[in-house]
């Protein structure tokens, strides 16, 4: 019902936002009349911030057509190297004939899209060869794919690192830690020679016992039932996934925002000065991050609950109680595949020691090949996108690889 009700909001919604954006263009463009009459750029202003307020957000495109290499341009191509009903592998493929080393990119399912990861791709593409998992929007798929569980996860992810070869590298960044190292312990448990040489486990929840953040607490401290009576919902009949079960992406944005509500509402506020002070770098900056970050995707049901009752209430993989397929997973099983955890001190989302927990779990992996690094100074999205991540973060990786 909540879904429907958003729905006719949006439906609400979307002529308003089609008018101001006209009212917007109007009041600022140097062809119009209107753009030199009294008080134009405070209109100008208000109608674009009602719009982009009241505006439905599309995924992202990637916007990665070149990356630099050897101080030259190089063309990059975007292609569908796998595709799956709730997962697409893309493949970043650059106009060289370097051997860099192959990298698979393990993007979020919690929310947004993989898009997020882009300062990720942009800053890896010079000296690796970059493969990302594309997550579906569940509303996008239709219902008679079936359901997506937890599980169903860690099997997509052993059938990319299988279809690009032992050579790959795998890098997992928040979520999909958990997934990405089950993935990996089954497969060395069962000698599987398609194992990769190397994981990254960036930023993600292996133990959230460890230095509980807020994300985690509300996981404890509502009950399982919560989450399945409050949160899930069902995708109405205009979509493929029509009658699917899902958490919401609206309900998810909901979610984001309600955790710094007070910087958002400076973030608008400081948009809509530099529109009136003609500040355009800035108001651009601000375009392009909401763009990204208000653009959410649904996420299954079983996917989302699964997680929920085996990752953060009952604390399955450090417990060592993870089964799939009637399989224990094991990461104590892993002996061959070099390890680096990365967190970030300021992490409020994955707080520190939950993803350096990998390392002591992976215990028959020789010390020598197992590192550990806190980025100083860096939050959650830090680690994989800004400043620090282009110049502190992605280098140790890009050594580490290498050295594996």
């Amino acid at each position: 019902m909540l879904y429907h009700l958003h729905e006719m909001q949006r439906a609400f919604l979307t002529p308003l936002a089609a008018f101001t954006d006209a009212g917007s263009q109007l009041f600022s463009n140097p062809y119009s009349p209107l753009a030199y009459t009294p008080l134009s750029r405070q209109l100008a202003a208000s109608c674009e911030l009602v719009h982009r307020l009241g505006k439905e957000y599309q995924k992202p495109a990637w916007l990665l057509p070149t990356t630099h290499i050897d101080g030259q341009d190089v063309a990059v191509t975007e292609t569908v190297a796998l595709a799956r009903p709730f997962c697409r592998l893309l493949h970043f493929e650059r106009d060289t004939r370097r051997n860099d080393p192959r990298v698979l990119l393990v993007a979020p399912l919690s929310g947004h899209h993989a898009t997020l990861l882009r300062d990720t791709v942009r800053a890896l593409l010079p000296n690796h060869d970059v493969y990302v998992t594309d997550w579906m929007d569940a509303r996008m798929v239709p219902l008679a794919e079936g359901p997506f569980h937890l599980n169903d996860y860690v099997r997509y992810i052993q059938d990319f690192i299988r279809h690009l070869g032992a050579d790959v590298h795998v890098i997992s960044v928040c979520q999909p830690t958990v997934p990405v190292l089950a993935a990996i312990a089954l497969m060395a448990a069962e000698g599987d020679p398609k194992q990769p040489r190397s994981m990254v486990m960036m930023g993600g929840p292996i133990d959230p016992r460890q230095s509980p953040t807020q994300v985690n607490r509300l996981a404890t401290t509502k009950p399982y039932s919560w989450f399945e009576s409050q949160l899930i919902n069902t995708v109405p009949a205009r979509y493929p996934g029509a009658n699917r079960q899902v958490y919401p992406g609206f309900l998810q944005h909901m979610g984001f925002v309600a955790m710094n509500p007070d910087r958002h509402l400076k973030s608008h506020y400081d948009f809509y000065l530099d529109l009136l002070r003609g500040d355009d770098s800035d108001a651009e900056a601000h375009r392009r991050f909401y763009d990204e970050y208000n653009a959410v995707l649904d996420m299954p049901a079983e996917f989302y609950l699964d997680t929920i009752r085996m990752v953060f209430q009952e604390f399955q993989l450090p417990n060592g109680t993870w089964k799939i397929d009637d399989q224990l997973v094991r990461p104590a099983a892993i002996k061959q595949v070099a390890l680096l955890t990365i967190e970030g001190e300021l992490d409020d989302i994955s707080g520190q020691g939950q993803t350096r927990a990998a390392i002591s779990l992976c215990r028959g992996i020789p010390a020598a090949h197992k590192q550990h690094y806190t980025a100083p100074g860096c939050g959650h999205y830090g680690i994989f996108s800004g400043r620090r991540w282009r110049e502190m973060i992605c280098p140790k990786i890009a050594e580490f690889i290498r050295q594996a």
